[in-house]
């Protein structure tokens, strides 16, 4: 029958035809035209012979072999469609399978299979990748999006903010179903959060100490947001790029800054000025306030030994007037002598020539002067040495200094 369909048999081959496949293709289109064109079967003949026997045996085998090569042909065709069920998952990916057009089932990483279109489909879904949003800007902070970027501040300012958003999916059913344009939503779902958490806050607070702060609020607000609408997101960071001031208002806005940048450097300068300033005045104004306490203790500790001495020296003065009178005479000339510049004149030789060290005694004069000030209680002893330098006395003879000082002690 096989070979009454497609043609002559293999010992039928002729060198001269075509090859085989393609003989039997063409053997099996004219069969199949010639079995389409036939209106009838031979049993309107009279009286049949053995050749339209024959011819009736044949087109029933044609018919039978017709047959079963539409049969293959359909059980060729239908092992191919269930074969397009079959697909494959990659290691952290997720397979969503839809029954049409309904959420079914998932399934895991590896071979699965599912009926074939139109009755199922599927989606399958990186869940490990993280994904990445930008508000405010595309790509690089040059390429700003000012509706995104320009939001208004508790204290009705207006800032520029550009900032990533970082997350990944933590169900792929609720990521596949649950949203039209999910990049889309992610991004407004972010700048909705932002601009809620920016209006609670000033201008100052958002551009300098609060900005981690503002990320983590945004952070929180989104997920919130997300398991509310069960979007099957799960943010892991959001990250501040840029925060500042609108262009038009830059200038101005760093001038500002500049002068509450100088005014608190100026507010420093000054109180370390303060600070070096007046502890210095507290210790100078300590320092004199105990010298001058020092001073007094000593004018009145002298004072008192003073009068404690004069008190002896009078019940002393009592008892041997004229001893206690020359022990006082030598005591006072022993320390004008000791505290003034004696010159010596031999006036017995009869030399002329008279030699004065002046540079020693003016020396002695600034040295003495310098003394009198560091030193104020003893400020009477050296006036009075002072004055008895004009009284040195010059001795001219042997006798008449020993006259004066008698007379002298005569006259006291």
């Amino acid at each position: 029958m096989f070979h009454d369909l497609f043609g002559r048999g293999s010992g039928d081959y002729d060198h001269n035809d075509p090859p085989e496949i393609d003989r039997i293709w063409n053997n099996f289109n004219k069969r199949l035209n010639r079995l389409f064109k036939r209106k009838g079967k031979g049993g309107d003949d009279q009286g049949g012979d053995d050749d339209s026997g024959r011819d009736y045996d044949d087109e029933v085998n044609k018919r039978k072999g017709l047959r079963f090569a539409l049969v293959m042909v359909a059980v060729v065709g239908f092992l191919f469609w269930m074969g397009t069920g079959v697909f494959i998952v990659q290691e952290g990916e997720t397979g969503v399978v839809m029954t049409f057009g309904r959420y079914s089932h998932m399934t895991s990483s590896g071979v699965n299979w599912r009926y074939p279109s139109p009755i199922q489909s599927h989606e399958v879904v990186n869940v490990s990748q993280v994904r990445t949003v930008e508000v405010g800007y595309r790509s690089t902070l040059k390429n700003k999006q000012p509706k995104e970027a320009l939001m208004l501040t508790n204290d009705e300012n207006i800032i520029d903010i550009q900032f990533a958003v970082q997350y990944r999916l933590k169900s792929a059913a609720d990521w596949v179903f649950n949203n039209r344009d999910q990049e889309e939503m992610v991004r407004q779902v972010a700048e909705t959060s932002i601009r809620e958490i920016v209006g609670r806050n000033k201008m100052d607070f958002v551009l300098y100490e609060g900005r981690d702060q503002i990320a983590m609020d945004t952070q929180v607000l989104m997920q919130e947001i997300f398991d509310q609408y069960q979007a099957g997101v799960q943010i892991t960071n959001v990250t501040m790029q840029g925060v500042q001031p609108p262009e038009q208002v830059q200038a101005a806005f760093d001038d500002a800054v500049k002068a509450g940048q100088d005014r608190e450097r100026q507010k420093n300068e000054g109180e370390a000025y303060a600070n070096g300033v007046i502890p210095r005045a507290k210790g100078t104004a300590a320092r004199l306030i105990q010298e001058a306490e020092g001073y007094r203790d000593q004018v009145i500790a002298n004072a008192e030994g003073n009068a404690a001495r004069f008190k002896m020296i009078v019940a002393e003065y009592q008892k041997a007037p004229g001893v206690t009178r020359d022990r006082m005479y030598l005591e006072t000339m022993q320390e004008i002598f000791s505290n003034t510049t004696k010159l010596m004149m031999d006036v017995k030789s009869g030399s002329n020539l008279l030699y004065l060290p002046f540079d020693k005694l003016m020396s002695q004069s600034a040295a003495q002067s310098q003394l009198q000030q560091s030193s104020a209680p003893n400020s009477d002893a050296q006036v009075l040495s002072g004055t008895s330098q004009m009284q040195v006395p010059v001795e001219t003879g042997g006798g008449s200094g020993r006259s004066r000082e008698s007379r002298d002690r005569g006259g006291r």
